[in-house]
């Protein structure tokens, strides 16, 4: 076993160095062995060095808070039984409290593509560990963004689970009540697959909760919040990055709505700048107060500014924080999933180091508001910008939409091209995640529901899809019904002798909303099923045949996109 070395006397050195070895803290010589099979078995992985590994020491990058844990914590066990290999323990912020990964006396963690910038943290090992190819996944924790800025900043997969779906007992708490274990690798399947091993309600844990998790993916059309100011102080190659993701979204099917982000702005201000601070004093109170001069600044700083606080302060603080989550509700109504950059940008360690608060204030401004307002969240690359550095987004959700954002999550990822992690390895095929497709039904439209015309949004709406565009067998008469606004045909069968074929465009819309589109169909009009020219069955709209006495007989044109066409005046020449 290799355990990074620390010496008192030489503290202020070992703060300045920076190099890949500072991703370990404790390292083991033999991956200590799980289950002989199970889900995870040959997959190997790390945990970071605020989570108890029984038998090692537990740091939480502090060397005077260092103990020898005496039982695995919860989800270690529950990965070892589930046959993964623990590799070690990795380097973070001290105590977990910082975005950077500079915040450790263990030394600063490299970016796996350009070792002088930050890598991100608080889990600054675990994902370096994970970039770099070391292990498969990793183990983080997200209080603030702990889970998803290194990733981010890394070209790598960070899943922030819903809280209490992974139990955070046998984790050195940071603030209690908001922590989540999370999840680094560098695929999207791998860290689902990791997440099925590890959730799962603990009694033992207060904050544990049994989840039950939306199984059914967006649909081919979904909306996405984009928030109506964004800040990139200054770096104006991921603002350029944002704006390419926006547009691979909408690739996707997502059409962009603007959200008013200024509740989420208010919510994350108040993790560090009110009186819930004080829960982060709470979570090392008894060591805190014997060992202060042995915690390293700014993180002592921020511990030391909970106790000015008193239980008044707190309740103000949590009654305003539930005020802005009721203020942000109302934007879920409106999208599916929002999208955000993971990070705004990148700096460098040097840079970090000359202004440890501001800048990594900047880099938790996308991030600090998910935990408080119980959402959550999946990081994953995004592009790599002109200067070689990754940039990710963040895809977020309400609480229980981890599976939905990881389907699409992944989806994305793998329309990004780009490699996994630092390795250059190419990514995998995409895998089944195992969610359930919404039920469907095939609708055969006519008329003013053809792309282009002016009822078309009422199946786009829907997350309906188009199919084809094909014709009806040659045993129906199409009419412009009078009076009707929009104009619109009826579709009348005949006996074979009579009829032609119509064109008609086939339309794909999950069952659970094509009750609310058949209840706008008006009289004549109905629903009813249509044949094909290729022999098959579809539902489709049909007349009513008395409504067509006194209407225009336009099955001569072949349908009704060529008889709107006829319509039209013909420009002079």
């Amino acid at each position: 076993m290799m355990v990074h070395g620390f010496d008192a006397a030489a503290d202020t050195t070992a703060q300045e160095q920076s190099g890949p070895e500072a991703a370990w803290i404790t390292r083991l010589g033999t991956p200590l062995q799980g289950a002989s099979n199970g889900a995870l078995a040959g997959l190997v992985f790390a945990a970071k060095d605020n989570i108890d590994v029984g038998g090692l020491p537990t740091t939480a990058a502090c060397p005077a808070f260092a103990r020898t844990a005496p039982a695995h914590a919860h989800v270690v066990q529950r990965l070892l039984d589930a046959g993964a290999a623990l590799a070690g323990k990795t380097n973070l912020d001290q105590f977990a409290c910082g975005l950077n990964g500079t915040r450790s006396p263990y030394g600063a963690v490299p970016n796996s593509f350009d070792a002088s910038f930050v890598s991100g943290g608080s889990s600054s090992g675990s994902a370096y560990v994970v970039a770099t190819g070391q292990v498969d996944f990793a183990l983080g924790t997200d209080t603030a963004g702990s889970g998803r800025v290194p990733a981010g900043l890394n070209n790598i997969v960070g899943l922030k689970p819903s809280k209490g779906l992974i139990s955070a007992r046998g984790v050195v708490p940071a603030a209690q009540s908001v922590d989540c274990v999370s999840i680094f690798a560098r695929t999207v399947q791998v860290a689902v697959q990791v997440l099925r091993a590890a959730m799962g309600f603990d009694a033992q844990d207060p904050f544990s909760r049994s989840l039950a998790l939306e199984r059914e993916p967006f649909g081919p059309r979904f909306r996405f919040g984009v928030p109506s100011e964004l800040q990139f102080f200054g770096d104006e190659q991921a603002a350029q990055a944002f704006v390419q993701a926006i547009e691979k979204l909408q690739a996707l099917g997502g059409a962009p709505v603007q959200i008013d982000y200024e509740p989420l702005a208010q919510a994350a201000e108040l993790l560090y700048d009110s009186a819930l601070v004080a829960e982060r004093y709470a979570a090392v109170r008894g060591f805190f107060d014997e060992h202060e001069a042995e915690v390293m600044e700014p993180v002592r700083s921020i511990l030391a500014s909970g106790r000015r606080y008193d239980a008044a302060d707190l309740v103000d603080a949590q009654a305003r924080l539930r005020a802005l989550a009721q203020q942000a509700a109302p934007m879920w109504e409106d999208i599916d999933v929002l999208l955000l950059p993971t990070a705004p940008t990148h700096y460098r360690i040097d840079a970090m180091r000359a202004d440890p608060v501001q800048l990594n204030k900047n880099l938790g401004a996308y991030t600090n508001f998910v935990n408080l307002l119980d959402y959550a969240a999946l990081s994953v690359p995004s592009s790599l910008r002109p200067d070689g550095l990754p940039f990710g987004i963040t895809l977020v959700g309400p609480c229980g939409s981890d599976l939905q954002l990881a389907e699409l999550g992944q989806r994305y990822h793998h329309a990004s091209g780009l490699a996994q992690g630092a390795t250059g390895e190419p990514l995998p095929p995409p895998a089944d995640l195992g969610l359930s497709r919404p039920a469907t039904v095939k609708v055969a439209v006519v008329g003013a529901h053809l792309s282009g015309m002016p009822l078309n949004g009422q199946l786009v709406e829907r997350g309906a899809q188009l199919l084809e565009k094909t014709h009806t067998a040659s045993q129906y008469r199409l009419y412009a019904l009078p009076g009707t606004v929009p104009p619109k045909p009826g579709l009348v069968r005949v006996p074979p002798s009579e009829g032609a074929a119509i064109a008609v465009e086939v339309w794909q819309m999950p069952l659970a909303h094509y009750g609310s589109f058949v209840a706008l169909i008006p009289a004549p009009l109905g629903i009813g099923t249509l044949q094909l020219a290729d022999g098959s069955s579809v539902q489709g709209f049909v007349c009513e045949a008395l409504a067509t006495e006194g209407a225009t007989d336009i099955t001569h044109l072949g349908g009704w996109r060529r008889y709107i066409e006829s319509r039209q005046p013909i420009a002079a020449a």
